[in-house]
């Protein structure tokens, strides 16, 4: 896709997907932006590790601007002739670069266009029989996410997942959960439900006490056997410990929140007041 997604000041690349709980934790920081997303998303997102576009960053929120990547050395050129620490300046530049995307059919992020389907169908009954299909779908992905991802382990988000009527996205998503990691998605869970409570600075220091764990392997060597199966070896099969889901027990995961010894905590800098118009979500 020629596009890019741009988060405010800082540009992204048009699609996101994390390698995460299949290597064993996530490996690019993006567990901290999982509490971000709307209703069960985060957790959706963050457990399997689903590919985000620009035009779902920008419709959850993750993102501020969307623009064709044709157009990306334009904007670079004009943004470094500014003279003004003027956030608004800024914004406003960015705002005559920028393009209202279009979400693909299949994007769990289409509820505007089941909420406009609805209400044309409410106008013009006889188009139902071409609309529906869409209208299910986009109406029915939502619920299932908000509906299975809201239960209070892995093992009951799983359970709910296979109480649905199985579809090609349902199974792809069990299939996903029951090959990653156990103790990532344990963890993973556990932070990201922790996260909403917080703001994005002690969900990074919180993720940084994970990573120190997750790479001295002192409770699971999951990250190394994950790297070995994924990245070294390829051969896709790693040899998770623990292997279960019920084997990594609540004293297990809660190892991973506290203070590693002999390490700082993660120490951020202030961070400076910006207009509302120049931030994300975080």
């Amino acid at each position: 896709m020629d596009l890019q997604t741009l988060r405010f000041p800082k540009g992204l690349p048009s699609s996101s997907q994390m390698a995460g709980t299949r290597i064993s934790i996530r490996s690019t920081g993006y567990l901290p932006l999982s509490p971000f997303l709307p209703s069960c998303s985060g957790e959706y997102v963050g457990l399997t590790g689903a590919r985000l576009d620009g035009a779902d960053m920008l419709a959850c929120g993750l993102a501020t601007h969307y623009l064709p990547s044709t157009r990306l050395t334009a904007l670079e050129a004009e943004l470094c002739r500014v003279d003004s620490s003027d956030p608004t300046v800024v914004s406003a530049i960015l705002d005559a670069y920028t393009q209202n995307p279009h979400l693909k059919q299949q994007s769990a992020y289409h509820r505007q266009v089941y909420m406009i389907i609805s209400l044309f169908l409410s106008i013009v009954p006889e188009f139902a029989e071409y609309l529906l299909p869409c209208q299910s779908f986009t109406h029915s992905k939502l619920d299932v996410i908000d509906r299975c991802f809201s239960g209070r382990t892995v093992e009951e988000i799983i359970a709910a997942l296979e109480r649905e009527a199985s579809d090609d996205w349902i199974s792809t998503t069990i299939r996903a959960l029951k090959k990653a990691s156990p103790a990532s998605l344990k963890i993973s869970l556990r932070s990201i439900r922790e996260g909403r409570l917080q703001g994005v600075g002690q969900c990074l220091s919180r993720e940084y006490r994970m990573v120190c764990h997750v790479l001295k392997g002192d409770i699971s060597k999951d990250f190394v056997e994950g790297c070995r199966a994924i990245l070294i070896d390829k051969d896709k099969n790693p040899k998770w410990e623990p292997w279960r889901l019920e084997e990594m027990k609540d004293r297990m995961v809660e190892q991973y929140f506290k203070r590693v010894e002999e390490e700082e905590d993660l120490k951020l800098p202030a961070r400076k007041k910006l207009p509302a118009l120049a931030m994300a979500k975080l």
